[in-house]
């Protein structure tokens, strides 16, 4: 599994693992039932804490993402189609939104912003 930590971002190490791992899932790299390194692996892989993995593993398993079973490991939760989907669409919302304020950003109203939508759209 390929996680890239960045230390010099301010984001906290374990939101970096939990925020990759969810975008493996999502963008299917990860699949149902898929076997996730175990938390001393990973954090040897990774060159960090054991305890700053398992509070990543703790948050995935709290948003759904993962299943954990005490002595067999953790497991890719196996998330309907519909969890999938809502996740695809928080995305392109947030990316939706870093546009429109790109946008404002460089003095485009409301309504050239809707125009292109709709020219983009019609592409």
């Amino acid at each position: 599994m390929k996680i890239i930590i960045n230390n010099s971002s301010m984001m906290p190490i374990y939101e970096q693992v939990v925020e990759q791992i969810k975008t493996m899932i999502v963008r299917g790299d990860l699949k149902k039932d898929d076997i996730l390194p175990s938390v001393r692996t990973l954090a040897r892989e990774l060159k960090i804490s054991a305890l700053t993995v398992k509070k990543a593993y703790d948050n995935l398993e709290q948003d759904g993402f993962i299943v954990t079973v005490h002595g067999k490991g953790s497991y890719v939760a196996g998330a309907g189609s519909d969890f999938l989907q809502e996740e695809r669409r928080k995305e392109v919302e947030a990316d939706l939104e870093m546009a429109i304020q790109k946008g404002i950003q460089c003095g485009m109203s409301s309504q050239e912003l809707r125009d292109l939508f709709e020219v983009l759209l019609e592409e």
